[in-house]
Order: C-alpha cells, then structure tokens, then sequence
C-alpha cells in the first residue's frame, strides 16, 4: 500500500477526479502510481469504480469512497495534523534555542 500522505491525497480528490492522467499532474506522480494506488484502495474496498462512458470510443471510470474509504480519510486526515502540529512543536522550539531562548 501506498504511503500515507500519498493515500490522502487521492482519497480527498477521488470525488473531483477527471482522469487518472488529471490527478497525477495535480500530486506530481507518475499516471502508473495513481493506478496502483487506485487498485489498491479498491483492493481494500475504499474506493468503488463504476464504468461509464463518455463517448463511443473512450471508456472511463467514475471512483467513489465507500463507507471505509471515508473513515480512512478521517483517520489518515487526523494522524497528517497530528504529525504536522508535532513537526510545528519542534520547529517552534528549534526557534527558541535560536534565539536563546530554551
């Protein structure tokens, strides 16, 4: 499975995705990556693909979250700020023994 932060990503822009194409120029990945991400989380049973079909010669998927592909974003959204407000704590105190103040 893919890393958190990538997984997040995905799961919080399932709902506005064009084209797998689309959402790996947005989060700077290769279009393989996001596939593989996206099998994985339909793999877990995350995310859901319906087929549909734009025009008669292309054939494109719609995903959707299911019920645990909501709650892993909640928890995957928790446990990012989480990190991120620890990565602040220490920054904040990194500034303090800069300016002498420990």
């Amino acid at each position: 499975m893919p890393n958190d932060e990538l997984t997040l990503n995905v799961l919080r822009n399932i709902d506005t995705l064009k084209t797998q194409r689309t959402l790996a120029d947005e989060l700077g990945y290769s279009v393989g990556k996001i596939n593989y991400v996206l099998k994985a989380l339909g793999e877990k049973g995350l995310i859901k693909a319906e087929n549909f079909f734009v025009n008669k010669n292309k054939n494109q998927y719609k995903y959707l979250l299911t019920q645990a592909g909501v709650d892993e974003k909640i928890a995957l959204t928790q446990k990012f700020i989480e990190r991120k407000k620890a990565e602040y704590d220490v920054l904040v105190h990194e500034l303090g023994i800069l300016k002498g103040n420990k």
